[in-house]
């Protein structure tokens, strides 16, 4: 009876065992933003494994001392690289976490930390290339706002002109129609109308002339 609990101790040490054998190691483990005194490194891990951590060892090219870092309870798949020295030479391996151990090694990863000076001049490249950006973009905005004033001119232009047009025809027209009017006029009505025809007085009742008919308009 006291061989069963060791048995079963025993058997739970094994599938520990091969559950973290099991484990694959971090894949695409990449170096980006790298500068003389730091580093990023990123990394992907296979799908389905249950992974809660990372570690990560970094050392430098033919020195034996090692920095180790760890962290847990993470989904994070990138690490930041810091105190680096300048021109020098790094080997990285990264390893997955989980509740059962930590994975292989993934392959190393060698890269090399530039010059102060190097990466201040690659600020500087960067810097110039997007003051030649902003520039791009403030003279096509100056262009645009050009075109636009000059067809708001125009159009301001061709309004004040037909403005002038219709103010030079104005009095032409208040000529024609005070013309039209005095021609339809007469003496005795000024506003249009027929003139009274006028006979003299005649008592003889044989020579009476016609009576005529005035209509007034």
């Amino acid at each position: 009876m006291e061989r069963f609990p060791l048995l079963v101790l025993i058997g739970c040490l094994c599938v520990s065992r091969v559950s973290a054998d099991s484990l694959s190691p971090p894949v695409n483990v990449t170096i980006k933003a790298v500068k003389a005194n730091s580093a990023v490194v990123t990394w992907d891990i296979p799908e389905g494994d249950p992974v809660i951590g990372f570690a990560i060892t970094q050392q430098k090219k033919d020195v034996r001392m090692l920095r180790f870092i760890q962290e847990v309870n993470t989904t994070t798949r990138s690490c930041a690289l810091w105190d680096l020295e300048e021109e020098t030479d790094y080997i990285v391996h990264v390893q997955s976490i989980s509740m059962s151990g930590t994975s292989p090694l993934s392959d190393a990863l060698r890269f090399r930390t530039p010059k102060e000076a190097e990466t201040q001049a690659s600020k500087n490249e960067v810097t110039m290339e997007e003051v030649g950006q902003t520039t791009q973009l403030r003279a096509g905005e100056l262009i645009i706002i050009v075109v636009v004033l000059i067809m708001w001119a125009g159009v301001i232009a061709l309004f004040c002109r037909q403005y002038d047009i219709i103010k030079d025809n104005e009095p032409n027209n208040n000529k024609d129609k005070a013309k039209n009017s005095s021609e339809c006029s007469t003496p005795e009505h000024p506003t249009g109308g027929l003139l009274r025809s006028k006979f003299p007085k005649n008592n003889n009742n044989n020579n009476r002339m016609p009576s005529v008919n005035i209509i007034e308009v």
